[in-house]
């Protein structure tokens, strides 16, 4: 029953987020969507890479940021976005700046966010099982130790305990093998793989410095 419970909590929770996913990301991060007009450089980037991926165009958004960064959004690519800071735009080259929009139409090809929201259900799952267990587990180890039987509670606990970190680590793991592959693909879709490297070179090391001030951990996955 409480595995049960656990999943449909973990279903109903992750599929929202990622059914609404764009909604919910671009309002955490104040994200204004442009028009064709507003940004026409960064725009025909989108429009060229989205072509040769053989995907609709996603929609264009900007987020007064200085930090520079950039992300894709929405549960298909009929309801992708594309987002970029206002730092990012400043900070990159023409060249720099379309390895990274091919990087993101590459999460969108991809599917990345389905197989992250996915994962975001399981490791959800296994973290409500844990929990369970840890209460389970604090509420019978007195009458466990009065019947001999403290040891499996103990178990019972390291389990519980040990399980939300594999849960993560998995996660982390299957988020990492994604930006990866994001990477390979934005590489052949903008043909200048250095110059992708050059800018997620840039990004890491001024985000070590200046952080984004908006959103958190747990809308990574959307």
């Amino acid at each position: 029953t409480g595995l049960a419970v656990a999943f449909l909590f973990a279903l109903l929770m992750n599929v929202g987020s990622y059914w609404y996913s764009d909604k919910i990301v671009l309002r955490i991060y104040n994200a204004r969507e442009l028009s064709p007009s507003e940004a026409p450089m960064l725009y025909r980037m989108v429009e060229e890479l989205a072509l040769k991926a053989g995907i609709p165009t996603p929609r264009v958004c900007m987020i007064p940021d200085e930090t520079p960064n950039a992300f894709a959004t929405g549960r298909n690519p009929q309801n992708a976005v594309v987002a970029v800071t206002e730092g990012i735009v400043r900070l990159l080259s023409p060249d720099d700046l379309r390895g990274v929009i091919a990087h993101e139409i590459g999460h969108i090809l991809n599917r990345d966010i389905l197989i992250q929201s996915v994962t975001g259900v399981l490791a959800s799952v296994i973290m409500l099982i844990a929990n369970m267990m840890q209460w389970t587990a604090i509420f019978g180890l007195g009458r466990s130790d009065e019947e001999g039987g403290g040891g499996n509670v103990l178990v019972t606990l390291l389990i519980a305990f040990l399980a939300p970190v594999a849960a993560s680590l998995i996660q982390f793991a299957i988020s990492r093998s994604r930006e990866y592959q994001a990477d390979a693909t934005g590489a052949r879709l903008s043909g200048k793989p250095m110059a992708l490297a050059s800018a997620l070179g840039k990004l890491t090391s001024y985000s070590r410095r200046e952080p984004m001030h908006e959103g958190n951990s747990a809308t990574a996955h959307m």
